[in-house]
């Protein structure tokens, strides 16, 4: 059992769980030098935040977004018919302009257009994640409340897609928490879960995925904060209420 009873009542109140082994020995190095690859090749500029649904074209994001054990994890807090709903990656490179760029107080699924408004991340860490590269900070129990209304971030070099921001309250900031991660361990939070990251002051690279699930119950009530449709994957059990129509499956 990847999770334990006491986990799963802990994310039911907090809203979240942290550091959970999934990839070891030689895997973290390869699915970093995947990355590097792939960062190679479309730019640093892209891979920021541009990276979105590329478990379509690259094998290993696919790997990642099916192992076994994140798809245990998460069956264990959605249950057993679960649909990958997107993939995106997160990079901060804590150099030049990028320097300032940080990730706002926010709510996952404010603006995925989803009805119910339910849906589950795993924080894949492509490289070691922690306080001094800008890791994930949650603010514990915010998920309870529901979807809460955002508005803009005022401060310069937000990554979210349309700059959206959540306000926090000195009380609630000041109890936020760390999630710090070793390359290969995952964190898993709600989709209503209020989170966010500081800027990346080292001068290491801070890669990480992120996996969003979503039960098979779930549907599109409109477009996402990008105009679009997501493109759901079944990985885990039965698909029979089909809210996206004919699911496209990557690497057969």
């Amino acid at each position: 059992m990847v999770l334990s009873t006491a986990e799963v009542e802990a994310y039911r109140r907090d809203g979240y769980i942290g550091a959970v082994d999934v990839i070891d020995g030689d895997k973290v190095e390869e699915y970093r030098n995947a990355f590097d690859d792939l960062e190679a090749r479309v730019g640093k500029e892209t891979a920021q935040i541009g990276l979105i649904d590329y478990h379509f074209e690259e094998r290993f994001i696919w790997e990642l977004a099916s192992h076994p054990t994140i798809l245990d994890a998460v069956e264990a807090l959605i249950g057993p018919n679960v649909l990958l709903l997107a993939t995106h990656f997160f990079n901060k490179y804590g150099e030049g302009e990028d320097a300032e760029a940080f990730v706002a107080w926010h709510q996952d699924v404010t603006f995925w257009g989803l009805e119910p408004p339910l849906a589950i991340t795993a924080w894949y860490a492509v490289d070691d994640s922690d306080a001094e590269n800008g890791c994930m900070q949650v603010v514990p129990g915010t998920h309870v409340s529901g979807v809460v209304e955002h508005g803009k971030a005022e401060q310069a070099g937000n990554l979210l897609s349309i700059n959206q921001e959540v306000h926090v309250t000195a009380e609630d900031a000041a109890g936020a928490v760390d999630l710090p991660l070793k390359a290969g361990q995952i964190s898993i939070h709600d989709g209503t879960l209020i989170h966010g990251s500081l800027p990346n002051r080292s001068d290491r690279r801070r890669c990480g995925l992120t996996l969003r699930y979503v039960p098979t119950w779930v549907r599109q009530a409109e477009d996402n904060s990008l105009d679009g449709r997501w493109k759901p994957v079944l990985v885990r059990g039965k698909d029979e209420e089909q809210n996206f129509g004919q699911l496209r499956t990557p690497w057969l």
